[in-house]
């Protein structure tokens, strides 16, 4: 029988229990609660609209608060914050860096991820948190050296700082931190080596420093690091082999060392990496075969060795591996070869299958039409012919790329029901016929990519029921019609080339204001350049040249901020250049050639902000979607026109990727006349300056020296005269310099690159030139007359003759002088 427990006894017990349990406070500390309100009100201009934080009021217990957390101590301290997203997206206003959440000295968690956050990130500040164990502070605009402070925390199990713009290099006492799990510094452009102390991290199970301005070789003590599973150092440079210690990482899952400098070839070691689901080598210098180890891969999903310099034969096998999804091969530079005659019973099932020019011919392959979920195919650049296989149309797929191939024959009309297709290149073929009217069924469809083929008559109306159309090229191809779909309402088509075609009439205006890239040249527009382009706001290239527009320039001069290219080459155009167009100051190409321009060059044209200013190099997304789930196959897909100019004398191609480290001006063959305004010389980023076959007088700007990244100057056929000014000779980039049909004058400038502008027809055809260039002596630089050795001997003889001589005689007249001036004296009686 159990003994009871007396009323007393059992009260003191409850009462122990009790007083054991911690008894949390009313509300958090004072002070943490403040900091994180004088954090919310840094952020009230962009939270008025929102609910984000509405929690946070100064009544309410803080813990209470969302996207806060405490702990369940008596003290009731804040220990995690998760406030990514807190700004809104696209909001002009931008957040600072909130240094007062740096005092909640208790926290162990903050993320702060994907706002705008802004400023320096003060190491010493971040310090304060020594209990922190997770940070993350990715997909911001923080600036700042990375300091050695990040050392102090020797409790942090994460750290990501990836997409922000960090400097120098990372510290060292980051490795210190022997608990650290995660480390992630993508995208934040440090640099240096990597250090072998990042060795010492062997807790590390992610390492993440892909996006930077690394250099040198990954440390052989790497293999060091057995926790590993991600290793991602794509996109820096890197050179040198993989080291063989890599395959002691058994734990590695993904390995991603694409876009860099590796070399030689991929060591036959990786295949011993059981558990690998990624190896991404892309875009090196990798040669020699695919190691047959890779089959050994028995959970690998995705491989991809496109842009490399491998050779050998793409092996079947690689289509046995049973987990296989995306397999990415070939590309330019390799030297895989596909064998034609292979029988392919693929065991994998693949979802993305890319294999440009692996020289693979004939029909495309039937074997693809097994792969049920394959929804992205890229056979581009090999010498597939044939029409388009009706089983292809028949497959939901989200991607086809099957430009520069020998495909011919028109596209079936069934090829565009698809509901699912986002991208179709199929880009310099042969396929001809009219597009079928029910294109505009494939409301999916992103980007159509249709130029260099022999498609004919007029474009479909329905094209512009597609919602989502951003990139439309239908370029070099015999589409005719002076009448164009209606596109104002396709808000998101903001690239568009028509150009090169037989399309006639007025230049449409069929299109949406948000609109950027617009390229209709090479048809046969005509009448007055329309005054409404003003109304595309954002419109930043457009190129209408070689057409049979008219007009006065200074009339329908587009007055549009954001305008960076403009090419009316070869068109009627009348008029002056008006003083306004040093409002676009954006422009960084204008090329008015061809035209019946006439008076003066302004000198406000010197204003043009994009020509003074040195561009910095870049690539250039003109379209990029943000709701695109795989951004690697979008950047690989998409393709832009080259932009046509007279670069060099000839007319080339400018891949328009890189158009904003370019500037150019092109005034020539109109009939332009004054002197050339010495503001001129601003232009200090102009690569071509052009204005040839005018009838520009006067001298030669002395600040044309001044223009130091020009590469072309083309003054030729025109009235100028005088001296070339000695400052061309500053110009270190000059390969080109036309002076040729002026009347210039005078010795050509030495020194520099000057010394080699010995190219004659370049100086032909003025009035008194000359110069070592053209091999012509300059008055001032032939020597006096040197007399001879014979010359000098006979004027010695002459003199000492003339001596032998002169001698007797001087002295018998001196001896009858003086007898005749002693007589002279005694008359006078000086004697």
């Amino acid at each position: 029988m159990a003994t009871a427990i007396s009323t007393p006894l059992l009260m003191l017990s409850i009462i122990f229990i009790l007083n054991s349990i911690p008894i949390p406070s009313s509300s958090c500390p004072i002070h943490q609660k403040q900091a994180l309100l004088q954090f919310k009100s840094t952020l009230t201009t962009i939270l008025n609209s929102s609910s984000i934080l509405q929690s946070w009021n100064p009544i309410s217990d803080c813990c209470s608060w969302d996207r806060v957390n405490c702990s369940r101590t008596k003290t009731r301290t804040v220990t995690e914050l998760h406030l990514s997203e807190i700004v809104p997206l696209f909001n002009p206003v931008q957040g600072l860096m909130p240094p007062r959440l740096f005092q909640l000295e208790s926290l162990q968690v903050l993320n702060l991820s994907n706002n705008f956050l802004q400023g320096v990130l003060s190491s010493s500040e971040v310090s304060g948190l020594k209990n922190l164990r997770y940070l993350d502070l990715s997909h911001n605009s923080l600036e700042g050296e990375l300091g050695s402070e990040l050392g102090s925390f020797q409790n942090l199990i994460s750290l990501r700082l990836s997409s922000n713009y960090f400097q120098g290099s990372i510290p060292p006492q980051l490795f210190e931190v022997e608990s650290l799990q995660v480390l992630d510094l993508s995208n934040t452009s440090v640099q240096g080596v990597l250090s072998t102390d990042v060795c010492k991290l062997r807790n590390l199970e992610s390492l993440k420093l892909n996006d930077n301005l690394l250099t040198g070789n990954i440390p052989e003590d790497i293999g060091n690091l057995t926790k590993l599973r991600e290793f991602s150092l794509g996109k820096n440079q890197f050179i040198g082999k993989i080291p063989s210690s890599i395959e002691n990482l058994s734990q590695l899952e993904s390995l991603d060392l694409s876009e860099n400098s590796f070399t030689m070839e991929i060591p036959v070691g990786i295949g011993r990496l059981p558990n690998m689901t990624l190896l991404d080598l892309s875009k090196n210098q990798f040669t020699g075969p695919i190691p047959s180890s890779i089959r050994n891969f028995n959970k690998l999903e995705t491989l991809r060795l496109q842009k490399n310099k491998l050779a050998g034969d793409i092996p079947t096998w690689l289509f046995q591996i049973k987990s296989l999804k995306n397999l990415y091969i070939g590309g330019k530079e390799s030297n895989l070869i596909w064998n034609n005659k292979a029988k392919i019973i693929p065991r994998c099932s693949l979802e993305q299958l890319s294999m440009p020019s692996c020289g693979i011919s004939g029909k495309i392959p039937d074997w693809i039409s097994s792969q049920k979920d394959l929804y992205f195919l890229d056979l581009s650049e090999n010498q597939l012919e044939g029409g388009f296989p009706d089983w292809l149309t028949e497959m939901e797929f989200e991607g086809i790329v099957l430009s520069d191939n020998n495909l011919s024959g028109p596209l079936p009309p069934r090829l565009f029901e698809s509901m699912s297709l986002l991208i179709l290149s199929l880009s310099r073929n042969n396929f001809s016929g009219e597009l079928p009217e029910n294109i505009g069924n494939a409301r999916a469809i992103m980007i159509l990519m249709l130029s260099g083929n022999n498609f004919s008559g007029q474009v479909p109306k329905s094209i512009a029921n597609i919602f989502l159309l951003m990139l439309l090229d239908l370029s070099r191809n015999k589409f005719s019609g002076d009448s164009f779909p209606i596109f104002r309402d396709t808000r998101h088509l903001i690239y568009i080339d028509l150009s090169y075609n037989d399309f006639s009439g007025t230049i449409p205006m069929n299109f949406s204001l948000d609109t950027r890239i617009l390229s209709l040249g090479g048809n046969k527009f005509s009448g007055d350049l329309p005054t409404t382009l003003t109304k595309f706001v954002n419109l930043e290239h457009l190129d209408l040249h070689d057409n049979e527009i008219t007009g006065n320039f200074e009339d329908v001069l587009p007055q549009i901020p954001t305008l960076q290219v403009l090419s009316l080459r070869n068109n009627s155009i009348q008029g002056f250049i008006p003083r306004t167009i040093s409002n676009l100051s954006s422009l960084r190409i204008l090329d008015v050639s061809g035209n019946n321009l006439v008076g003066n060059i302004p000198p406000e044209i010197a204003n043009l902000t994009s020509m003074i200013e040195t561009p910095q190099l870049s690539q250039s997304d003109y379209i990029l979607p943000v709701y695109v789930t795989n951004v690697d196959v979008f950047n690989n897909v998409i393709e832009f026109q080259d932009l046509i100019v007279n670069w060099k004398k000839s007319f080339q191609g400018l891949a328009s990727r890189n158009l904003d480290i370019y500037s150019f001006l092109d005034l020539s063959e109109n009939q332009i006349s004054g002197e050339i305004p010495a503001s001129l010389g601003n232009l200090k980023s102009l690569k071509v300056l052009n204005i040839s076959h005018n009838r520009i007088s006067g001298k030669i700007p002395v600040s044309f020296g001044d223009l130091q990244d020009v590469e072309s100057l083309d003054l030729s056929h025109n009235e100028l005269s005088g001296l070339i000014p000695q400052s061309l000779a500053k110009l270190e980039e000059i390969t080109i310099l036309d002076v040729s049909n002026n009347r210039l004058t005078g010795k050509i400038p030495m020194g520099g690159q000057m010394n080699t502008m010995n190219e004659l027809d370049y100086f032909r055809n003025n009035n008194g030139l000359c110069g070592m260039q053209i091999g012509i002596i300059c008055p001032e630089d032939i020597p006096p007359p040197e007399e001879s050795e014979e010359d000098d001997d006979k004027q010695s003889w002459f003199l000492w003759e003339g001596t032998w001589f002169g001698f007797p005689v001087g002295f018998f007249s001196s001896i009858l002088v003086m007898g005749y001036f002693l007589k002279f004296l005694s008359l006078f009686k000086v004697w």
